[in-house]
């Protein structure tokens, strides 16, 4: 019963709904998510916390960085992950999606540094 209750309250914020949508796109670092929501980092590791404890989102390390992604492994997370991603289109996170491509382009350091380790090689 306490871990339905941790999925449906990470699933009653935007932000955590949010979230959710711009990770239907692939991986996401800390940092580009901050950059998305043009929020300030504590905040959205608050919210990638809470999201993670319920089972919905799972990460990993790449160097220093570490990176985000949907966890569908669970057949009735899966579901619910899938029915939220369904009732949100695109259009309501279009400033968010906006602002991640702005940061991929000019600023993303993880593409900085795939770039120098690439040139290392």
């Amino acid at each position: 019963m306490e871990k339905l209750a941790k999925i449906f309250k990470a699933l009653s914020d935007e932000t955590r709904l949010k979230v959710i949508k711009l990770l239907e796109k692939g991986e996401l670092c800390v940092c580009e998510i901050v950059a998305a929501l043009n929020m300030i980092q504590p905040k959205v590791s608050f919210h990638l916390s809470v999201l993670k404890d319920a089972g919905l989102v799972k990460m990993r390390r790449e160097g220093k960085w570490i990176i985000y992604s949907l966890d569908d492994a669970d057949l009735f997370k899966r579901f619910l992950i899938f029915s939220v991603l369904e009732k949100i289109p695109d259009e309501k996170i279009i400033n968010e999606l906006r602002n991640l491509n702005r940061f991929k382009e000019n600023e993303d350091p993880r593409l900085l540094f795939k770039l120098q380790k690439d040139k290392n090689i």
